[in-house]
């Protein structure tokens, strides 16, 4: 299994890139700028992209969407975001981003399966109303990946349109902490953690 990490944009979104070594097919997770970064490692493992998936609409994580010829992936609550500059916050810094690629719509628990991959649809709202996690089934397991909902000792911004401060703690509580603790976690932010970490230290954890 192939997994890198890119930083990309004045936000410093972490965009991962997942691939099977056999296949050669990528699935790229919130390519939110830079894509000649998300590229060069694309080239360095002779990979071809296959999927993009969004953990939720925001303008820095899906700015490099139509960039790869592919469609797009994204909670069905999220999907007007992406076509709208206001919705995605885009417009409020003159740099309206609208994507034009196919955009097909996720579900809660869905499976999303190519090549040796199968990744678990996590609804994660609260950051916004279709923010996701993806939970990796196939070909390892123990490895999620959180978008901006759960952050190394912090968690992802609840005051902006769409979002809900008890959203967030239910979604983290129910979805995300109920995980083993061993379970790592790559946030689309910022350094990667585990579960147990963060059920041990993350200021937001505030379960009765």
């Amino acid at each position: 299994m192939i997994l890198e990490t890119v930083i990309v944009g004045p936000m410093q979104v972490n965009c991962y890139i997942l691939a099977c070594a056999e296949s050669k097919s990528a699935i790229i997770i919130d390519p939110g700028a830079e894509v000649d970064k998300i590229q060069a490692i694309l080239d360095r493992y002779h990979l071809t992209p296959a999927m993009v998936i969004n953990t939720h609409g925001h303008y820095d994580h899906i700015g490099g969407d139509d960039k790869f010829g592919i469609s797009v992936h994204v909670h069905k609550q999220d999907s007007e975001m992406l076509k709208d500059a206001k919705k995605n916050l885009s417009a409020l810094f003159s740099l309206p981003c609208k994507v034009a690629s196919q955009i097909n719509l996720l579900e809660d628990k869905e499976i999303i399966k190519m090549d040796c991959f199968e990744l678990e649809v996590l609804h994660l709202p609260g950051h916004t109303q279709g923010g996701i996690g993806l939970l990796m089934k196939k070909p390892e397991k123990g490895i999620v990946f959180t978008g901006d909902t759960l952050f190394f000792q912090g968690v992802g911004r609840y005051d902006l349109p769409g979002g809900s401060e008890q959203s967030l703690q239910k979604s983290i509580a129910e979805k995300l902490f109920t995980l083993p603790a061993e379970t790592k976690v790559y946030p689309g932010h910022g350094p990667a953690t585990t579960i147990g970490r963060e059920k041990n230290n993350n200021y937001f954890h505030r379960i009765d």
